[in-house]
């Protein structure tokens, strides 16, 4: 099996040449990973050279314009999607809340109800539970409180009378990390009459996502946490996507990327956006002989990425798992999980990650948003919990000087 080259890996980004960055082990990707170098280049291009109006009758105009186009192309052909069905917005929380206002308008039928889960960061299940001022009725799908898994047998207990029209559930949640299985949930969901919508947030970065093979209406996640600008990226089948009410300017809802962006989108930075599908090309070219389609491509550097990945988290789980001063935070199997690790130490994180940071380990204490599981686990939220999360880029010396320091520290 053909094994991620982890020094071509890291010289495809900036951050790890630069002292301030590069002297500390990064452990906060969950948070925002570092952009690669085609994304920073494009960006400073598009800044200096085509930050104009784009699609205008002039050059500059024209080639903004068309580097936009670019990356709208061969994003949603990397992942098995229509082009038409990629939108850019200014993050996921923001483009979950517009779509959450069109789903607002389509659910009129006060009979039916929509399914959220307390696994979820809050921009993809309070968004939904607000549709209950609205007289639509909220179901939660529940954790197990002690593991934080997601039992397909709760889901189809809420599914069994036909009513739900809407399932939001996530990819994997950004404490629990358990990977979901997102392909069944929606196959079910979809056998109830429901339309599925997946936050992939906590996923994307392990592996951009195969949309058409998921079989999910939509699929949400960010840029800036997958090598990119800060940007939301938004995947929504044109099925779907003609049900809903237009959230854009009414003259613009014949165009589907336009029909669910409100304001006006950051030019520069969807153009940047490319470079996240330079890199996975350059991840492709440099591992893999031949020549191949963008979503077989994709396919092909997303298990090389999850396969590095599972390697080098293993022995962080290994070490957790092994202390009986923390509780280690979903599944300790790597190969179940992304390769975020949450745990709770008993006591408040956030100054154990400063004492870390001074350690030369760079990572973060706190909920993330991810209130709803870590109440619903039995966790102090006030105290949170120490997150480290890793990617296809960190070293086995990485988490070597993580459990090193992590010793010291605890």
């Amino acid at each position: 099996m053909t094994k991620l080259d982890l020094t071509f890996v890291r010289s495809q980004f900036p951050a790890f040449s630069e002292p301030l960055l590069a002297s500390h082990a990064f452990f906060e990707n969950a948070g925002g990973s570092y952009p690669c170098r085609p994304v920073v280049e494009r960006l400073h291009r598009f800044y200096t050279e085509r930050k104009v109006q784009p699609y205008g009758p002039y050059p500059g105009a024209q080639a903004g314009g068309a580097e936009m186009d670019e990356a709208r192309d061969r994003l949603a052909a990397l992942m098995g999607a229509d082009p038409e069905e990629l939108s850019f917005g200014p993050s996921t929380s923001a483009n979950t809340f517009v779509l959450a206002q069109a789903v607002r308008l389509w659910l009129r039928d006060k009979s039916a109800a929509v399914v959220v889960t307390n696994q979820d960061h809050e921009a993809n299940s309070g968004v939904w539970r607000r549709l209950a001022d609205e007289g639509i009725e909220v179901r939660e799908w529940q954790i197990d409180p002690e593991t934080g898994h997601l039992d397909l047998k709760g889901l189809q207990a809420l599914l069994a009378d036909g009513r739900v029209r809407l399932v939001a559930f996530p990819h994997c949640s950004n404490v629990v990390a358990e990977i979901n299985p997102v392909a069944e949930i929606c196959a079910m969901a979809r056998a109830a009459g429901a339309r599925t919508v997946v936050d992939g947030v906590s996923y994307a970065p392990h592996g951009l996502p195969d949309f058409a093979g998921l079989g999910c209406d939509v699929y949400l996640f960010s840029a800036y946490k997958t090598y990119g600008p800060h940007q939301g990226i938004m995947l929504i089948s044109a099925e779907f996507g003609a049900e809903l009410p237009a959230q854009g300017h009414w003259f613009n809802a014949g165009t589907l990327y336009k029909r669910f962006t409100p304001a006006g989108p950051d030019h520069a930075q969807i153009a940047a956006s490319a470079g996240m599908a330079d890199y996975i090309d350059a991840l492709y070219a440099h591992h893999f002989a031949g020549t191949a389609a963008p979503a077989e491509r994709n396919r092909a550097v997303h298990d090389l990425m999850r396969a590095a990945e599972v390697e080098v988290i293993a022995p962080l789980l290994d070490y957790l798992a092994a202390r009986n001063d923390l509780r280690l935070v979903g599944p300790r199997d790597a190969g179940l999980r992304a390769p975020t690790v949450a745990v709770d130490l008993g006591r408040a994180a956030e100054p154990v990650s400063e004492a870390l940071g001074r350690d030369g380990i760079a990572c973060w204490g706190g909920d993330f948003y991810a209130v709803r599981p870590i109440e619903a686990m039995g966790i102090d939220r006030e105290k949170g919990v120490l997150r480290m999360s890793a990617t296809h880029y960190t070293s086995p010396e990485d988490v070597t000087r993580l459990i090193a320091a992590l010793d010291r520290v605890l």
